[in-house]
C-alpha cells in the first residue's frame, strides 16, 4: 500500500507498506534511488517481516521542494515514516549515501534495534570534503551530466559482471534528474562528520559490501561500538539489483542473527 507522511519541514514523504511480522524493515535507497530498488527484497521478506520501502525527499514520489538539503532532514524523513507506522522493533537498512542517514536517524528513533548498511561507509577514517566532492564529482555533473552518467560514473558504480540491464536501468533513472538538483541531493553527505554520529550509535551495525573496494573493519570499529561486515563478490555498488538472490540470502542470515 502506497502512503505519504510529512517530514519535519513539510515535505510529503512517500512510502510503501507490506508484509507481516513483529520486526519492521525500513529500506532506504541511495542517491537518485527510489522504492523500486527494493522490490526483490520486498517479495523475498514479506512473509516474515513488516516491510517499509520509502523515498527520501527529492527522490521517487516524495516532494522535491526542500529549501535546505541537509543530512538532518534526510534523517527526519526516515523518522517521519517510523512515527507514522505501527512498529515495535525496527531494523533500518540504508544503501550508499543512506547508510549515513540511517545512522543519524537511529539516534532519533528509539525503536531501532539494529542497522544494516549496504556498500557504504567502508572506512570512517577516510574523510571527503564538500570541496573535494565539488572538484572530483559535482563539476562533472554540472558541466555535462549525461556524459558523467554514461562515462564517468560507471567506473565507480559498476563491476565487470554488473548486468547490462541494471546499468541501463540506473542510467536511465539518473538522467531523469536535473544536474543542479542531483548535486543538492548529494551535498549533505559531505557536510557532516559521520564519525561523531557513529560514536553515539548503540545498536549493532552490519555492513554488506561489494568486493569492488576494501572495507576497513578496524577503523570502523573505532567509532561504531558493534560493527561487523560481510562481502558479496562480483558486484558493483548495487548488490540488491545486480545479484538479488545472493544478496537476499546474505541479508536473510544477517536479519535472523540481529532479530
Amino acid at each position: 500500500m502506497e502512503k505519504y507522511t510529512p517530514s519535519s519541514d513539510g515535505q510529503k514523504i512517500h512510502y510503501k507498506e507490506s508484509g507481516k511480522g513483529k520486526t519492521t524493515l525500513i529500506f532506504v535507497h541511495g542517491w537518485l534511488g527510489n522504492t523500486e530498488w527494493w522490490n526483490h527484497q520486498q517479495e523475498y521478506f514479506k512473509n516474515d517481516y513488516h516491510i517499509i520501502q520509502m523515498d527520501l525527499a527529492g527522490h521517487g514520489k516524495s516532494d522535491s521542494g526542500r529549501q535546505n538539503w541537509a543530512s538532518e532532514l534526510y534523517a527526519d524523513d526516515i523518522k517521519a515514516v517510523t512515527d507514522t507506522i505501527d512498529a515495535s522493533d525496527i531494523i533500518l537498512i540504508g544503501h550508499s549515501m543512506s547508510g549515513a542517514y540511517v545512522l543519524e536517524a537511529a539516534l532519533k528513533i528509539p525503536k531501532t534495534k539494529a542497522i544494516v548498511i549496504i556498500d557504504t561507509l567502508k572506512d570512517l577514517d577516510e574523510s571527503f570534503t564538500e570541496e573535494q566532492a565539488e572538484q572530483l564529482m559535482f563539476s562533472h555533473y554540472r558541466n555535462d551530466f549525461k556524459y558523467a552518467v554514461e562515462n564517468f560514473l560507471p567506473q565507480y558504480l559498476f563491476a565487470a559482471q554488473t548486468p547490462p540491464a541494471v546499468k541501463e536501468r540506473l542510467q536511465h533513472e539518473f538522467l531523469q534528474n536535473e544536474p543542479e538538483m542531483v548535486i543538492n541531493l548529494l551535498k549533505p553527505l559531505y557536510q557532516t562528520d559521520y564519525r561523531e554520529i557513529a560514536k553515539d550509535v548503540q545498536v549493532p551495525v552490519v555492513a554488506i559490501n561489494s568486493d569492488a573496494s576494501p572495507t576497513n573493519t578496524e577503523a570502523n570499529r573505532k567509532y561504531l561500538k558493534h560493527y561487523d561486515n560481510l562481502m558479496i563478490e562480483g558486484v558493483g555498488h548495487y548488490p540488491m539489483l545486480e545479484k538479488p538472490d545472493e544478496f537476499n540470502t546474505i541479508l536473510d542470515k544477517v536479519l535472523k542473527k540481529l532479530s
